[in-house]
């Protein structure tokens, strides 16, 4: 049951009645029941990893905080570590690991069999073990108090609007927000609905409508161009970007109607004018759990500048392999560690020479030129997280460089992109664009925009929008990108 399905228009709206209509003694209850059964929706036969997870972070959290001794404080924590992300590791990463072992192996001569598992991946398994472990880590560093009771400990693990995909929420901001008495407000309903209406135009209109054309190149990337590469790879970052917030902005507007406000998860990423600023808006919720519960335990920035780089690097690398167990993650996040580290130890030089044509970060020809830059980088390391393997991306990325002897009308072609088409897709875009500066003027309200001061045609953009979905939807259900990971 995903959320662009005719069985979560179902589901919602039950649980929402009940959720403010039922006493608040049921409540609880009947939003954790209402969880488990989403996830079980997507995987019945593996709810008890989920439920398991829980149970033991949970007790672990308890044992650390009754106990002053720091062995058996130590202990508790890294036996949830062991279990917890050991149970991630043999589900999404045992298959992946004989198998490269096994290639090291033969790589120097010697010969073994990889021992292939029958494994299913469990639905959102990276998402909520991470989340798991802040509350477990937040508990040992006395950041907060452990949860007493289990069922609302249980709710803020499962929670179902974040629970497969998330944002990656954090303690502090769930689970006192699942324990007030919410009421139906207007606001919050009117500002939850246009986040879900955004997040479906995203996902049905402009990601789906997208992905054929993708598809066509990287699943067949012996036939690959330069220019289709390049096409193809550009229509790509659009479409993970609408996927993946798509999915957030649902996610944001479902837990707002009802009275919860989940953490922001992408801030116009594709606007940022440095890979590190663009890490500042993309999946910020995985951003932030990596930078305070990998990159400041390494040490962070404060040590000598090699162990700072390293740190970076270690850091984009386990983010890839988060990502999926394939070699193409892990590549992926190598290649935003090497943006980092270049950034980082380029950044005095490039200062000094804006500064010495009389330039700065805020002049608006910089931050044009450093925003297309940006995102060209983004775009290139895309080609790795979409292809099928390292060679389909070797393959890709010298078709990038070298192929451009195809006549763009074969390329379009090819691609099955025709004018009418293409139309279509410019049309979607700069729809969701309006869309997304509605929402955002909208919410602040500062009248500064004609826009926002003009309320009826605000709500004529988003009837034209609705039409336009319901003129080019395909049907509801189509799988989000990231529910593999």
């Amino acid at each position: 049951m995903t959320f662009n399905s005719w069985e979560f228009l179902i589901f919602y709206p039950v649980v929402l009645l009940l959720w403010f209509t039922l006493p608040k003694v049921c409540r609880r209850p009947m939003l954790l029941v209402a969880s488990y059964f989403f996830y079980m929706c997507y995987q019945a036969e593996l709810v008890f990893l989920i439920f398991g997870t829980t149970l033991i972070s949970w007790g672990a959290s308890f044992l650390i905080e009754k106990t002053q001794n720091r062995k058996v404080r130590r202990a508790a924590l890294a036996t949830t570590l062991v279990v917890c992300l050991g149970v991630l590791f043999f589900y999404k990463y045992f298959n992946f690991f004989t198998g490269t072992v096994c290639g090291l192996i033969s790589l120097f001569g010697g010969t073994a069999e990889p021992i292939v598992l029958d494994l299913m991946l469990p639905v959102g398994i990276s998402f909520y073990t991470f989340q798991t472990l802040s509350y477990v880590i937040d508990v040992y560093r006395g950041d907060i108090h452990t949860e007493k009771n289990f069922f609302w400990y249980a709710l803020y693990v499962s929670f179902f609007p974040q629970l497969v995909a998330g944002p990656i929420e954090r303690p502090e901001n769930l689970l006192p927000q699942l324990k007030e008495d919410h009421r139906w407000n207007n606001d919050d309903a009117v500002k939850g609905a246009k986040h879900m209406l955004l997040g479906f135009f995203k996902k049905v209109v402009v990601a789906d409508t997208i992905s054929v054309y993708v598809d066509a190149v990287y699943n067949q990337p012996s036939g690959a161009t330069g220019l289709g590469v390049l096409l193809a790879t550009v229509l790509f970052a659009v479409q993970i970007y609408c996927d993946f917030s798509g999915y957030t902005d649902i996610a944001i507007g479902c837990a707002r109607i009802m009275g919860i406000r989940l953490m922001k998860n992408f801030d116009h990423p594709y606007t940022a004018t440095s890979i590190r600023e663009f890490w500042a808006r993309w999946h910020i919720s995985l951003s932030t759990w990596f930078r305070d519960y990998l990159y400041i335990p390494l040490g962070g920035s404060r040590c000598k500048k090699w162990r700072h780089m390293m740190n970076l690097f270690i850091v984009f690398l386990v983010s890839g392999l988060w990502h999926g167990a394939n070699l193409t993650y892990v590549v992926w996040g190598a290649i935003h560690g090497v943006y980092q580290i270049v950034g980082a130890l380029t950044r005095p030089a490039r200062d000094r020479l804006l500064s010495r044509v009389g330039l700065s970060d805020t002049s608006r020809g910089v931050r044009i030129f450093r925003r297309a830059v940006t995102f060209l980088l983004v775009s290139f390391a895309w080609i790795f997280f979409r292809a099928g393997s390292i060679a389909d991306a070797g393959v890709l990325t010298a078709a990038l460089f070298t192929g451009w002897g195809t006549a763009p009308a074969a390329v379009f072609s090819g691609m099955g992109l025709t004018l009418l088409r293409a139309l279509t897709v410019v049309v979607s875009v700069l729809l969701l664009w309006l869309l997304d500066r509605l929402l955002t003027h909208g919410d602040e309200a500062d009248g500064s925009a004609l826009y926002v001061r003009r309320g009826g045609y605000v709500y004529l953009v988003w009837v034209i929008a609705f039409a336009w979905a319901l003129l080019l939807s395909k049907g509801l259900e189509s799988t989000f990108i990231y529910f593999q990971f």
